[in-house]
């Protein structure tokens, strides 16, 4: 498999394909990293998704941008985020059982993380002219909570939407514009005993999701917050489905 380091929409993006040399994608997968992680912590499930489903490798490239702040002053070297994030902050709200208090926020940073991502689809798409391809968005934690938003505003929908230890966040916003987005595929992930975003407001989005009309497939895992082997195998059936589509 081959990975360039290039700018795409102003991020710095990791682009990884096993592609034959010349080859457009069928499937582009923007992916998202979560809070505090480098640009490149998520690469490694492009060969994973790739050895789970080989023959994806002449059909899908994958993007993995790089969030927008460094947190290198923050005593994590190469550590990124997507917008301001209040650690303690969360803790204490799920310690005192006020999270869901939380839903209906909009975080400092967002507007900008949101124009960043949406920048880099538009990139994407417009380099690949006329031949065009499927987009599927997605994202871990933090990248979750981006790439769902950016998939609710994007003017032409993605094709498929994977949320990763995400949760529920500008919930007013997000219901309204939930129901434009049709049947759109949506692969959902969460632990049941997630120590950062509770499972129960992985429920609030599930269904949201459902009562727009998405085609929701949830998958509750035994575990914390982390992407496990079956929830893989699911998001490489779903590249798959896509590419067919």
């Amino acid at each position: 498999m081959g990975m360039e380091q290039r700018s795409i929409g102003g991020l710095n993006c990791f682009v990884a394909d096993a592609l034959p040399a010349g080859q457009d994608p069928d499937v582009v997968f923007v992916v998202c990293h979560g809070f505090g992680a480098p640009g490149t912590d998520l690469v490694p499930l492009a060969g994973e998704l790739l050895r789970l489903q080989p023959g994806l490798a002449s059909r899908v490239r994958f993007v993995f941008p790089a969030a927008l702040l460094s947190m290198d002053e923050m005593g994590l070297p190469g550590g990124r985020a997507w917008w301001p994030l209040n650690v303690m902050q969360l803790q204490q709200a799920i310690a005192a059982g006020e999270f869901r208090s939380l839903r209906t926020s909009i975080p400092p940073g967002l507007t900008e993380a949101r124009a960043a991502l949406t920048e880099v689809v538009r990139e994407l798409r417009q380099d690949a002219g006329k031949k065009g391809f499927r987009l599927v968005l997605g994202g871990f934690s933090q990248g979750a909570m981006l790439s769902t938003d950016v998939a609710l505003r994007l003017e032409t929908p993605p094709d498929a939407l994977v949320v990763l230890s995400g949760t529920m966040l500008c919930e007013t916003e997000w219901e309204a514009l939930a129901a434009s987005r049709g049947n759109l595929a949506v692969l959902q992930s969460h632990g049941r005993q997630d120590p950062v975003l509770p499972f129960e407001a992985a429920e609030w989005l599930r269904d949201m999701f459902t009562a727009a009309g998405m085609a929701v497939e949830f998958l509750p895992f035994e575990g914390g917050h982390t992407i496990p082997a079956n929830v893989l195998q699911q998001t490489g059936q779903l590249l798959v489905q896509v590419a067919e589509s």
